[in-house]
């Protein structure tokens, strides 16, 4: 399976071969002690390291239900009128799929996934980046799509990317899609990213964005046994990264909306880089100018559901 799709989810495995994820768990790992794939949070993919990019027919298949909570709870956030950038990823483009409804919206993309999905939607403004289309993941990249977003400014960036650490922030294995989103992030006030369980704790080769550029991370629920995918939340949190967990009831065609995800914020636990002194803002520098944001709030230490 992971051969013909490239990557494949633990949860899919169990379905196929009828046994629990405890069972394939224990199987994926004796496959890469013997070099036949990589584990990941939630999955596997075919050996190859920090450079590895699985394509969209890949990424597609894994993690579908948690991408699918993921873009309900994330269009919550975006308002009418509003002016955002969206980057090119699986999540983005379910998030797409909902923005079609909000009235009065300026996206701004380089993802063809993002824009077709939103090219029926008659009161939302489409605006596309230039570039070179990079086949695998339906994007546009190089010095065409980062030179088209110069100048521009708008209220929130929408990314995701390969890999979520507290360490190092977002990251990618391709570094034409890391030098766009860097330009994506610049013309933005606030960057949300969107990433399910599976990619916390994942570092990839280039960096996109530093943790303490990150504003809010929407993700799911991480599974009780995943230890390490609650402790990567833990250390974004301790770093100021608002966390939004969203659980995984929708189902794939997404149209059940938030109201049946559970969500659940993270807020700021303390200082970020760039705070005010005395103040409790954090200042935000969007092209050259500083813009207070809100106050912190409490922290929520348990980021599991009680």
């Amino acid at each position: 399976m992971v051969r013909a799709n490239g990557a494949v989810s633990l949860r899919e495995l169990a379905r196929v071969v009828q046994t629990s994820e405890v069972t394939v768990r224990r199987d994926v790992r004796a496959l890469e002690a013997e070099g036949l794939l990589d584990r990941r949070h939630g999955g596997a993919v075919l050996p190859g390291g920090f450079t590895r990019e699985s394509g969209f027919p890949q990424k597609s298949h894994l993690a579908t239900a948690e991408k699918t909570a993921i873009a309900d709870l994330a269009a919550g956030l975006v308002e009418e009128g509003e002016a955002i950038v969206v980057g090119a990823g699986t999540t983005t483009q379910e998030l797409a799929r909902r923005l079609a409804r909000v009235p009065g919206l300026t996206v701004v993309t380089n993802s063809l996934l993002v824009a077709q999905a939103l090219a029926h939607a008659n009161r939302v403004e489409v605006v596309m980046t230039g570039g070179t289309l990079r086949g695998s993941n339906y994007a546009l990249v190089g010095s065409g799509a980062e030179q088209s977003l110069q100048g521009l400014r708008v209220s929130k960036a929408f990314l995701s990317g390969s890999g979520l650490t507290a360490e190092r922030g977002l990251s990618t294995s391709n570094m034409l899609s890391a030098s766009v989103d860097r330009a994506l992030v610049q013309a933005a006030a606030e960057v949300v990213v969107l990433a399910d369980h599976t990619k916390l704790g994942t570092d990839t080769m280039f960096q996109t964005v530093p943790t303490d550029l990150i504003t809010r991370l929407v993700t799911d629920e991480p599974p009780g046994h995943d230890d390490r995918a609650a402790t990567e939340l833990q250390a974004l949190a301790d770093q100021g990264v608002q966390i939004a967990v969203a659980g995984a009831s929708g189902s794939p065609g997404g149209d059940q909306g938030p109201a049946r995800q559970q969500r659940r914020d993270v807020p700021l636990p303390g200082p970020r880089r760039g705070q005010v002194p005395g103040t409790g803002l954090r200042s935000a520098t969007v092209l050259g100018t500083e813009q207070p944001t809100a106050p912190d709030r409490p922290r929520v230490a348990d980021l599991r559901r009680r």
